[in-house]
């Protein structure tokens, strides 16, 4: 895990804009009535720069909602590509990361050493994790 402080994001261009468009994405968030929280996230490689986004879809039965980090992975994969080196996920809150499932998701398609970023408030600190840091046991 490394912490990116905010005051430094202007050294990394990259992450700054993958920051910028998940919390784009994050705007587009679908919540229901009792939804709290709006969250976006961004799949990228970027070696072939390319950008993925997407954000959560809730739906009145809970159990169909869709997580930010799926529905960016579904984008990626529905434009033809199949696998990305970094998803950066952001939604006003502190200490967070992507839950089970969605880890689930990261680690068949981003692989053990993609890049997890996570970024609390626009423009804040990202926490960077590498998908093997989050789910260390993960039978691959």
């Amino acid at each position: 895990m490394k912490t990116i402080k905010a005051d430094e994001l202007n050294s990394y261009p990259i992450l700054k804009k993958l920051g910028i468009e998940a919390w784009y994405a994050r705007d587009n968030a679908r919540l229901t009535p009792t939804g709290r929280t709006k969250v976006g996230a961004v799949v990228a490689n970027t070696q072939d720069e390319f950008i993925f986004k997407g954000c959560n879809i809730e739906h009145s039965f809970r159990s169909h909602d869709i997580h930010a980090e799926v529905t960016a992975i579904s984008t990626l994969i529905a434009a033809g590509y199949k696998k990305f080196d970094t998803i950066m996920i952001v939604a006003e809150r502190e200490n967070f990361t992507p839950c089970g499932s969605c880890m689930d998701w990261v680690m068949e398609i981003g692989g053990p050493k993609a890049q997890v970023m996570v970024q609390g408030k626009p423009g804040g600190d990202v926490t960077v994790y590498s998908a093997e840091e989050l789910m260390p046991k993960y039978p691959f």
